[in-house]
């Protein structure tokens, strides 16, 4: 009998079969409801296929809504999911508090070394991974080429806040339903605080100085925060204090704004003639500065990791390594070609001539990333990492409140004095309630 089950499991072995190894298993995955995610949600046949045993059950959410049920999930240890998507602002903070397995089981064709050294360091505590990267991000300028030379204008390779706003004034045509720029308004610590916390960084801005006080009532923000707001009213679309990303995203592909300065993921979707109405009139140009030096520091990856209330983690590690795996960015190709896979990630991609060739994004996207400085992200020193957030625990608590005040300023329902008045009040309340200062 023993003979003729060895006899079974090599022929079954010879046939390029494997028995099942995760009987009746289903892992909950919670992702964002970003076009990439939906995207990686369609295609997850090919896993399912390869892994018949793993059924895949898809939670998907709204940015700021997913970022506060993965905290309270894991937090409470309520084990809900089995994969989480989190970003590099969650990674070294959860691993520290024991919230995330790592990720050592990815399988020996993963290649974890051409992972790009920014995107791995970020995801890395102890020497360990604890979140495979799906793709990575800087922030770039999106504009309409048409638009542009229709001002009479045309776009410097490294434009500053002035041109822009010079450019958003002249490409303004609100009754022909066409805004000069549109920028992130909605609420959120990674909403229109990721894009202001960059702006603010190029102008000289810190959340904090050396000793933790809150510099919000700073010449710095107040310069941020009164040309954005003076912008966004006079050239921005209605409604922008509740448009986020996947808003502008929108607005932009349907031309409806003549720039658009967001994270570079972006580019592929509003090149794309099946999403973009405007996919043959783009341009792209580093995001601006002033002149202070590269300090926007714009270095985001959207993540998979697994939580360690997770009962299936052998599992969940199997699907992370696929859907972040060199393997998956040629489903994407071939399905719907290189220019539309997930950027960011991986070293082998940007020497890849196909994805050079089709995505003409591809170089300035790994310019930007590779200009961050998350450790040096402002001009003045600060005893904080992080770039486009503020890399402490508190600071989802603290970035979303002042994310309110500042959606409030644009939507016209308080000033911006007193916008930063009540941010700074606010930030000085919690720093003092978490140790910080007294």
């Amino acid at each position: 009998m023993k003979v003729l089950v060895k006899g079974l499991l090599g022929a079954v072995a010879l046939a390029g079969f494997s028995l099942p190894a995760y009987a009746d298993t289903t892992l909950t995955i919670a992702v964002v409801n970003n076009p990439d995610m939906i995207r990686m949600k369609g295609l997850a046949d090919d896993f399912t296929k390869a892994n018949p045993d793993i059924k895949l059950n898809w939670v998907t959410l709204e940015e700021n809504v997913l970022r506060q049920k993965m905290t309270t999930d894991v937090a409470t240890k309520s084990g809900q999911y089995d994969i989480v998507q989190i970003g590099n602002y969650e990674e070294p903070i959860w691993a520290k508090k024991g919230w995330l397995v790592p990720l050592d089981k990815l399988g020996a064709d993963y290649d974890i070394d051409d992972l790009l050294p920014a995107i791995r360091a970020a995801l890395s505590y102890d020497g360990k991974l604890y979140a495979a990267p799906f793709y990575g991000e800087s922030w770039m300028l999106m504009y309409r080429k048409d638009l542009m030379d229709k001002a009479g204008l045309k776009m410097p390779d490294k434009p500053t806040w002035d041109f822009i706003r010079e450019a958003a004034d002249k490409m303004t045509d609100k009754a022909a339903g066409v805004y000069g720029i549109c920028l992130r308004g909605k609420p959120g610590w990674g909403e229109n605080m990721a894009f202001l916390t960059s702006m603010a960084n190029t102008n000289g801005a810190r959340w904090f100085d050396e000793k933790w006080q809150p510099q919000l009532n700073s010449p710095e923000w107040k310069k941020t925060l009164d040309f954005y707001v003076s912008m966004m009213k006079a050239d921005g679309p209605p409604g922008a204090s509740s448009n986020g990303f996947n808003e502008n995203l929108a607005l932009f592909s349907d031309g409806k704004c003549g720039m658009w300065i967001d994270a570079t993921v972006a580019a592929s979707f509003v090149s794309d003639p099946k999403q973009s109405k405007v996919a043959d009139k783009v341009g792209f140009a580093l995001a601006p500065d002033a002149g202070l030096g590269d300090h926007g520091n714009w270095l985001w990856s959207w993540t998979l990791a697994v939580p360690t209330t997770s009962k299936h983690s052998d599992a969940a590690e199997k699907f992370i390594s696929w859907a972040t795996s060199k393997h998956y960015l040629d489903l994407v190709a071939s399905k719907e070609g290189w220019a539309r896979v997930p950027p960011g990630t991986r070293t082998s991609l940007y020497k890849n001539p196909d994805y050079l060739k089709a995505a003409p994004f591809a170089e300035m996207t790994l310019e930007a990333m590779n200009a961050a400085d998350t450790t040096h992200p402002t001009v003045k020193p600060v005893p904080y990492t992080g770039g486009q957030f503020v890399g402490i625990p508190e600071f989802q608590g603290i970035g979303t409140d002042v994310g309110q005040d500042f959606s409030a300023a644009v939507a016209g329902a308080m000033s911006v004095d007193d916008a930063l008045k009540k941010a700074q009040a606010s930030t000085e309340t919690a720093m003092k309630k978490a140790g910080y200062i007294k």
